[in-house]
C-alpha cells in the first residue's frame, strides 16, 4: 500500500467521523429543543427564531460531508 493511499484513507476515516458527529449534534439542535433551552438559558432566547437559517444549510452540509467520507472509502471498480 502506497503512503498515499494510506493518507487518503485515514482522511476519509477523519471525514466520515466530524461527518457523522455534526449529523448528530445538528439534527439534535433542529429536530429537539435543546438549543432553544440553552440559549434561553443563557439570555439569548432572541436568537432562537434564527437558528432555522443556520442548523438547516448546517444539517445538510454534515449530510453531504458523511456522504463523500463513505462514497470515498468505496473500493475503486476495476473496468
Amino acid at each position: 500500500m502506497q503512503v498515499s493511499s494510506v493518507l487518503w484513507l485515514l482522511m476519509s476515516e477523519r471525514l466520515l467521523k466530524v461527518g457523522i458527529f455534526g449529523t448528530i449534534v445538528t439534527a439534535l439542535c433542529c429536530f429537539t429543543p435543546v438549543l432553544a433551552v440553552l440559549m434561553g438559558a443563557v439570555g439569548l432566547s432572541w436568537a432562537t427564531g434564527y437558528l432555522d437559517l443556520v442548523l438547516l444549510p448546517a444539517l445538510i452540509f454534515f449530510v453531504l460531508l458523511t456522504g463523500v467520507a463513505l462514497w470515498r472509502r468505496m473500493p475503486a471498480r476495476s473496468s
